[in-house]
């Protein structure tokens, strides 16, 4: 390595060490990580979780029709030791995945993407893995957007999001 290639090298660590501190600070919503064992498999979810604060969910929040990176700060990411088969959806190989929304009154559009780190609303369709849809089911009000993930069986799990009077869910089953 050259003088120059090594004062590079050196320089631009502080600097992506910075930027990702930067994002952490500026983070508005608490983070969160469920998680639950399939098999000895560990399938975990990091999110953030915003709050309604006299928000209407699918109009001021999380917009009907739109895009949505079900969460808050990075994209929400959903990571997967093993083949898992999303009831409704892809079959998926061992990874990590960004997951999105298109929210809507009687269904939401399931989006999962292969960029699994993302900042913001930095989504790019051309990396979509699959879209799919589930029914909304009305629930008692969440306040904070929650994930939850709930064993089932020792090879599924229910994945359940919730937020406003409104939650989807799935089941993920290892293959």
């Amino acid at each position: 390595m050259t003088k120059r290639t090594a004062i590079l090298v050196f320089s631009a660590i502080p600097l992506a060490l910075c930027a990702a501190a930067f994002q952490q600070q500026n983070r508005i919503s608490p983070h969160e990580t469920v998680s639950v064992d399939l098999s000895g498999k560990q399938i975990s979810i990091s999110y953030g979780r915003p709050s309604l604060k006299n928000r209407e969910f699918g109009k001021e929040v999380a917009p009907f029709g739109q895009v949505w990176r079900l969460g808050a700060d990075e994209a929400t990411k959903l990571t997967v030791p093993a083949a898992v088969k999303v009831q409704g959806g892809p079959q998926l190989p061992a990874g990590s995945y960004s997951l999105w929304a298109i929210t809507g009154p009687d269904k939401w559009t399931m989006i999962i993407n292969r960029q699994a780190d993302v900042w913001g609303t930095n989504y790019d369709k051309s990396q979509d893995l699959a879209r799919f849809d589930l029914p909304v089911q009305k629930t008692a009000p969440v306040e904070e957007f929650t994930i939850t993930l709930t064993k089932k069986s020792d090879k599924s799990a229910e994945l359940t999001f919730a937020w406003g009077a409104e939650k989807v869910s799935t089941t993920l089953t290892l293959m």
